[in-house]
């Protein structure tokens, strides 16, 4: 079998896998083709992916030749009609909130593996991909907050007196949440988190964060450990609580999100205008709605003295670790795709593959996605 590397389109960085992984699908059996430059943002060369055994095409060689195409983004309408129909794409398709791809896929008969709709199981964690860009959000998302603020994380204790921490607040105590947390305290920042799980308080204050607990939050074991919807009380009371909370803070981390959902509204006009000047918002579920009301997608807007950024792709400012991580993932996946001999093989009894496939022969086989497109009839 034939896999071929795209090249993603800009702003993306990254690229699904780097040459240092390509050993690994050499060991399986399986040729390899590289689009042109398609590592090229990510410290790669086309030097790199020859020496470690690829071959490097041009696309549309690489459209012609190549049965299992990796990505990281969905390629755009054109470019999935140059690949040609029934063939095999892996990436993170974002298949809940991307409809019209879908159906594109459904009706071209593509084989469509999304890694972001993996089971969350135990067996599933090496191949976690939301896991693994969380992690690179929640630690760039403080770096970048500490870049804007215009003072110190740390306490300071000199002859010119002593400089106060940043306090910071963590909404959302995911990956994200949790990395964030773990770098603001390594930067000397107090801080806080607030979560509807009540499950992550032990995990925030073993960061040494202090837990911000609203009471009569709804969990549901079947969300795979999201947050789920809750009642019009608790927003309410959640609402209030995170207003005093935020108005104290001098940076705000936002990364509260609901699968295939809008994002929850946290952050209201009311309390940026109640923040302090110069105080810092990173809304990192920018792209699906945001976290808070005056959120812009890849922008950075000043409301009330407050800069709010919207950036839901942090990782691709990070992109030669966010490729390494992100190909590791897509290995681990791979493996359980191809056989013996560098064939494919798709076991529908795995529920791992069946989890993740979006479309086969012409249907929709991911029980989310379908019920998803037929809420949108």
């Amino acid at each position: 079998m034939i896999i071929g590397i795209l090249k993603e389109s800009l702003p993306e960085k990254r690229v699904s896998l780097l040459p240092e992984a390509i050993s690994q699908l050499n060991i399986l059996k399986v040729s390899v083709l590289v689009e042109k430059s398609a590592g090229e943002l990510a410290n790669a060369s086309d030097e790199a992916y020859h020496q470690a055994g690829a071959k490097v095409v041009d696309k549309k060689e690489l459209y012609a030749k190549a049965a299992l195409f990796l990505m990281i983004n969905p390629p755009a309408p054109d470019d999935l009609k140059l690949i040609g129909n029934e063939k095999i794409l892996v990436g993170t398709l974002n298949p809940l909130s991307n409809v019209v791809f879908v159906k594109n896929l459904k009706e071209a008969g593509f084989t469509a593996f999304s890694l972001d709709a993996i089971p969350r199981i135990s067996r599933a964690q090496a191949m976690d991909v939301l896991s693994s860009m969380a992690t690179v959000a929640g630690y760039r998302a403080i770096l970048d907050a500490a870049f804007h603020l215009p003072t110190f994380f740390p306490m300071f204790m000199s002859a010119a007196g002593t400089i106060k921490p940043a306090k910071v607040l963590i909404l959302g105590a995911g990956v994200a949440g949790l990395q964030a947390i773990a770098t603001a305290r390594k930067l000397g920042a107090v801080v806080e988190a607030f979560d509807v799980r009540s499950a992550v308080k032990e995990e925030v204050q073993s960061l040494g964060a202090k837990f911000v607990e609203v009471e009569g939050a709804v969990d549901d074991a079947s969300a795979g450990g999201y947050a789920v919807e809750q009642t019009e009380e608790f927003k309410q009371r959640q609402s209030q609580m995170i207003q005093d909370h935020a108005i104290k803070s001098d940076v705000v981390i936002c990364t509260a999100q609901i699968p295939g959902r809008k994002a929850p509204l946290l952050i209201k006009k009311q309390t940026v205008s109640e923040m302090k000047a110069g105080s810092v918002i990173i809304d990192l579920a920018a792209s699906s709605g945001g976290n808070c009301e005056l959120t812009q997608n890849d922008k950075t807007v000043i409301a009330h003295g407050v800069k709010i950024i919207g950036n839901s792709n942090y990782p691709s400012g990070m992109p030669v670790d966010a490729s390494r991580m992100y190909g590791k993932n897509l290995i681990n996946f791979l493996k359980l795709m191809i056989d013996e001999e560098g064939g494919l093989k798709i076991n529908f009894e795995d529920e791992i593959i069946k989890g993740a496939c979006i479309t086969h022969q012409g249907e929709i086989i991911n029980e989310r996605v379908k019920s998803a497109i037929e809420n949108t009839k």
